[in-house]
């Protein structure tokens, strides 16, 4: 283990003398690979700094306590650090997902129950939106379909960690800990839509894919329809009086993207790419996992009749149907407090 930590600490010290190199930056996306890659190493090779540095201390200690004895208490205490230590550097270097250090893409789309699953679907989107700020994350709408009273029929929304989310031991991407939120949402409550009183039932579908570095997906231009149109907002009124929205269609796959959010065309077709690109290599994710009977429906399997989580609001508890973990605050968790969800999710890895 100690070869293997000098390695990543010698590794560590040149991605840092790369990324302070000017000539670096200029290829955004070589930058961003290594920033990744040196954010990934920071807290080891931190963790074995202070190791070499408790465990120097402790054999000066333990030297000492042969002409001192109270140095004995000293050297006992550093003995238990550097367990400790030990413990965290092997917790650390432990294989994880290697999408975890990634940002997401995550959509959601309103399912069966007309106006009020597009009305949870903008819960939805508050709800992860709100979360995403407890972490200190950036967000940033790239695509919605409004409905007349607020809902979303489907939203789009790109997740960006901005640093290490607060859930202990977790990498710095998005992925990390949103991976597990795809799946179907179901809410039993008193909708605004309904004028009796009467509890209806409603889903929504939530989609979580790794974003895609632009290094892992090529994509041949001849294989592109770009159309360009005006933006549009609820009811079809226009927004914008020139061509500023962005339609691209992959004609392999028949995957269609579009972005309409900005004023500058130039932006949305940007944007719009890193939504495709995206989709191409959650595509290409599912391949290999299929080939490789790999499969697990909570992270990667996220059809629409997979139900993760129940709403019951008109009962106010909110159930996760995979971990069985049970929250009665249900406005807390409304409002972006999904870290009891997650937390369950991480530890059982499902």
């Amino acid at each position: 283990m100690l070869e293997r930590l000098a390695d990543l600490a010698a590794e560590h010290a040149q991605l840092e003398r790369d990324l302070s190199d000017p000539a670096v930056h200029a290829d955004q996306d070589k930058a961003r690979v290594l920033g990744r890659r040196y954010s990934e190493l920071t807290p080891i090779v931190q963790a074995y700094a202070e190791w070499l540095h408790v465990n120097d201390d402790e054999a000066a200690a333990v030297e000492l306590a042969g002409e001192d004895s109270s140095f004995a208490q000293e050297a006992e205490q550093l003995a238990r650090r550097r367990e400790e230590l030990e413990q965290r550097l092997e917790h650390l270097l432990v294989p994880r997902d290697v999408l975890d250090a990634k940002d997401v893409i995550l959509e959601i789309k309103a399912g069966e129950g007309g106006e009020e699953s597009a009305l949870f679907a903008a819960d939805l989107l508050r709800m992860y939106l709100r979360y995403a700020e407890r972490q200190g994350w950036k967000t940033e709408i790239l695509d919605a379909t409004v409905t007349g009273l607020g809902g979303y029929k489907d939203v789009t929304v790109a997740v960006k960690a901005a640093g290490r989310g607060r859930l202990a031991g977790t990498p710095d991407g998005a992925w990390s800990l949103l991976k597990y939120e795809g799946g179907v949402h179901r809410v039993q409550r008193v909708p605004v839509t309904e004028s009796q009183g009467r509890i209806h039932t409603s889903a929504a579908g939530v989609l979580v894919m790794p974003e895609a570095d632009p290094v892992e997906v090529t994509i041949d231009p001849n294989e592109l329809r770009i159309d360009v149109f005006r933006s549009s907002g609820p009811g079809g009124q226009s927004v914008n009086t020139t061509d500023s929205a962005v339609r691209i269609t992959h004609l392999p796959t028949g995957i269609v993207v579009q972005c309409q959010t900005d004023r500058s065309q130039h932006r949305n077709r940007a944007e719009a790419m890193a939504m495709l690109k995206s989709r191409l290599y959650e595509l290409e994710l599912r391949k290999r996992q299929a080939e490789q009977q790999k499969l697990e429906d909570s992270k990667t399997d996220i059809a629409w009749g997979h139900q993760i989580r129940s709403y019951v609001l008109d009962q106010s508890r909110i159930k996760d149907l995979r971990t069985n973990v049970e929250v009665g605050n249900t406005q807390a968790v409304l409002d972006g407090d999904l870290d009891d969800f997650i937390a369950a999710s991480l530890k059982q890895g499902v």
